[in-house]
């Protein structure tokens, strides 16, 4: 069912949700990657897609339905065979009475639905869903792949099958791990070498999760394969290497980038994933307080200075600068990056890649920048005190900077670059902003249950004096009396109970009295004490509140703080 511009415009610009701006900027990026309009709306994170697809089902008079919160039973599901799922864009979601309810990218189309009342014998009830939700709801049909590889491993043992279907076997399997990971949204695929066979995992959420076993002999055609994509050497075996390809899905392409190691047992691989359609975040969506938003919004609104975002290894940083990147990304500036690695392209932007083979470092890449004319520049990450050091300098001369660094808190990051030589005066007077940040896993909105909290819970809170601070200035005194929330695990979660992440942020706003600070050189503890003073609401604080509000879990939290 395709909506004309002049319909949406009239549904999201007429009645002002989006300004015509961002609608006629909307419809030229369409025209230009030859995108449906709709679909590029929500990419560039104008409207959400639920809220669109409401408006598009109120228009074309169909009830609508969000299958990212309905349980989708998997006999239900295979009603429809996946091939016709994926070309006729339905989805059968629940059976009432003698009727199927199917959520639909085309309500209209009656053929389909005539075809799945005869072969079930029941009436068919359509509801319109948009092309994003169809996407999710198709990832149920992955459970039968650990069965398909398995035949397909059968099929490879038997020395009987020809060299060229053995070849095309192998071929299949990479592309069917690969298409699996996609579809559960994982960010690696590892394939280790154990003593006996190789086991396969992929992390999910930050977790990995164990998928297959496969036998040794066999793991070295599959790592072949992967080799020959990534452009490695077959024959080298005792070095590490470095690759990269790109896989394309029904939905997008896919970079993805390889490292292989050789370790005691063979050599171990893992893919990176980097699917931009994962990254399709608006600044909004990270789970940002509002509060927390504002002081971002103020701090990027700066003609120059430092906005920095810390963390450990993992914790979003780059989404968060992305989705920074997305606000300011305008016609009237020039933006510049220097990245390891570019995890999307944005258009309008100049990126750069590092190269440590042709000397094209963070530091040597900042100073090119600088001669380009920019005016906002992203430096990927700042490593050392050469790369801090320019850095710094920029934001001084008239730009905004936004980086990357590692540090477990946002107080700490002020000392780190003081550790990097830079002088107190320059740190004081360069940073707007710093934003410390964590990933938690996200409770399963479709099994989500509240309970009362168990012995071991409680003692869990008693036992870290800043966690059972943190409950009490929300409020919570008595703990015999709280419920909070938790998965009960289903077919959609993996039985994880967890799908998705969000983040947990501190934001650090610079005012005169961390200034003063700065510049007497004070210890992280007193700048954070002074940051609490003046309003910022700790990590710790921060997770608390999702906890207590049903987005995660108690034992997420802590396990994400220990870390």
């Amino acid at each position: 069912m395709k909506f004309t511009r002049q319909q949406l415009q009239k549904l999201l610009v007429d009645s002002g949700y989006i300004s015509q701006e961002d609608f006629n900027n909307a419809f030229r990026d369409a025209k230009r990657r030859k995108h449906e309009l709709a679909d590029t709306i929500v990419e560039n994170g104008l409207i959400k897609d639920d809220q669109l697809g409401q408006l598009l089902a109120q228009e074309a008079g169909f009830p609508f339905v969000n299958l990212r919160v309905k349980r989708i039973e998997q006999d239900v599901l295979h009603l429809v065979p996946e091939i016709v799922a994926r070309s006729k864009g339905i989805i059968a979601f629940q059976r009432d009475k003698n009727e199927i309810k199917v959520g639909m990218i085309d309500p209209d189309d009656l053929e389909i639905q005539h075809f799945l009342e005869k072969k079930s014998g029941e009436s068919v009830v359509a509801y319109f869903i948009t092309k994003g939700d169809l996407e999710e709801a198709l990832t149920h049909y992955s459970e039968g792949f650990q069965t398909e590889f398995f035949k397909l491993l059968q099929t490879l043992e038997n020395p009987a099958v020809p060299r060229e279907e053995r070849d095309t076997i192998v071929v299949d399997m990479v592309n069917r791990l690969i298409r699996y990971g996609h579809q559960n949204k994982a960010s690696d695929i590892h394939i280790e070498p154990l003593e006996d066979n190789i086991g396969v995992r992929i992390r999910v959420d930050g977790v990995l999760h164990d998928v297959l076993t496969i036998p040794k002999n066999l793991g070295d055609l599959i790592l072949s394969r992967i080799k020959i994509l990534a452009k490695m050497r077959t024959d080298e075996r005792r070095a590490a290497q470095d690759g990269r390809f790109r896989f394309t899905t029904t939905q997008e392409t896919v970079d993805v980038r390889v490292s292989v190691v050789p370790i005691t047992h063979g050599e171990n691989v893992v893919m990176r994933l980097l699917s931009a359609r994962n990254r399709q975040f608006t600044i909004s969506d990270l789970g940002l307080s509002e509060s927390d938003l504002n002081k971002i919004t103020r701090a990027i609104e700066q003609p120059h200075g430092m906005v920095l975002v810390t963390g450990p290894t993992g914790s979003g940083k780059t989404t968060t600068v992305y989705a920074i990147m997305k606000i300011i990304n305008k016609r009237s500036v020039h933006i510049s990056t220097i990245e390891d690695p570019v995890e999307y392209d944005i258009e309008g932007i100049s990126q750069i890649q590092v190269n440590p083979k042709t000397n094209l470092t963070f530091a040597s890449g900042l100073r090119a920048i600088v001669r380009q004319d920019p005016d906002i520049i992203l430096v990927g990450e700042v490593r050392d005190k050469e790369t801090a050091g320019i850095a710094i300098n920029s934001a001084m001369t008239g730009h905004l900077v936004l980086s990357t660094l590692h540090a477990n808190d946002a107080a700490t990051t002020l000392p780190r670059l003081l550790d990097m030589d830079i002088e107190p005066f320059l740190v004081a007077s360069t940073v707007n902003v710093v934003v410390a940040q964590r990933l938690v896993r996200k409770i399963c909105v479709r099994c989500r249950e509240s309970y009362a909290l168990t012995q071991e819970e409680k003692r869990a809170i008693h036992g870290e004096l800043a966690v059972e601070t943190a409950f009490t200035k929300k409020g919570i005194k008595k703990l015999d009396t709280l419920r909070l929330y938790r998965g009960a695990g289903c077919k959609v979660c993996g039985n994880t109970g967890y799908a998705g992440r969000v983040g947990v942020f501190e934001v650090m706003e610079m005012n005169s009295m961390i200034k003063s600070l700065i510049m007497t050189q004070s210890s992280s503890d007193t700048i954070q004490q002074a940051a609490v003073k003046s309003g910022m609401t700790t990590l710790l604080e921060g997770s608390i509140e999702k906890i207590l509000n049903g987005t995660t879990t108690l034992e997420e939290v802590l396990r994400v703080t220990k870390e």
